[in-house]
């Protein structure tokens, strides 16, 4: 059972996070420039040579459902670092020393996390014609749904390292070592190739891949190219259980090592 505690700590924690991405300019513009840079310049550098057997797609418009997913993927980074900066400042210890529960507190500052990504990809999206996808013509629900999961998922992993590690340097070490390569292993960048029978397993296991494929479908339609054999709900369940297992890893971690901090 969720008590009031818990649930304003949910809602100010939230909040929280939302108020400190949206006061600040530069992360507003930084959240739309860099995708569209890293978008356009290896987009266009790949357009020439990249070709999918059977499908006329350019690179661009392939490219661009990676590059949503990247840009949850790295506001998920670089927001649930502030676990380590509310720790430093003293925030995090007035939090834990007041009633809610450390549950309570995960869940606050995973869904801060998430809005927060959800919001830089929500601005991203706007240039989703410009790739070739018709807002109109975009499956909504499926597409909230498979970003929502990622980004509480990703949140929940980035939670989780920002509350064992307690320096910045170490935090970001681990997560590029951990969360860039599940993305470049994701079908993001380039499709799934038979021909390589490891790379296509590591793929099938990487929950990531299941993210961008139900992101591909959204936008492209339930046979887009590129999207993982099987169907969106398939992709959207694989994502359910990603979330919900990393939120309670993140929930045991706090509840474990919380008499530390």
């Amino acid at each position: 059972m969720i008590g009031g505690y818990d649930t304003a700590a949910i809602r100010v924690l939230w909040w929280r996070d939302l108020v400190r991405f949206f006061r600040q300019p530069s992360r507003l513009v930084g959240a739309l420039a860099q995708p569209i840079l890293f978008w356009g310049i290896i987009g266009s550098g790949m357009s020439a040579t990249f070709r999918i057997p059977g499908s006329g797609e350019g690179y661009l418009r392939y490219f661009y459902p990676g590059v949503v997913l990247m840009v949850v993927l790295f506001a998920a980074i670089f927001t649930t670092l502030s676990v380590i900066e509310d720790r430093h400042a003293g925030f995090l210890q007035a939090v834990l020393a007041g009633p809610a529960s450390r549950g309570a507190v995960v869940v606050g500052k995973v869904l801060g996390s998430a809005s927060v990504a959800l919001s830089q990809a929500a601005l991203f999206l706007l240039l989703a014609p410009a790739a070739g996808f018709g807002l109109t013509s975009i499956d909504w629900p499926v597409l909230v749904a498979a970003l929502a999961l990622a980004a509480v998922g990703l949140a929940a992993m980035g939670f989780t390292v920002a509350w064992l590690v307690d320096n910045v340097q170490g935090y970001h070490a681990i997560q590029m070592t951990l969360l860039v390569p599940l993305w470049i292993v994701s079908g993001a960048m380039f499709p799934m190739s038979p021909d390589h029978p490891v790379l296509a397993t590591v793929m099938r296991l990487n929950p990531v891949a299941y993210a961008v494929s139900a992101t591909r479908r959204a936008l492209g339609g339930p046979d887009a190219p590129g999207a993982l054999p099987g169907s969106t709900a398939r992709d959207l369940l694989v994502l359910v259980a990603f979330a919900a297992v990393h939120l309670a890893i993140a929930v045991l971690a706090a509840r474990r090592n919380g008499a530390r901090r």
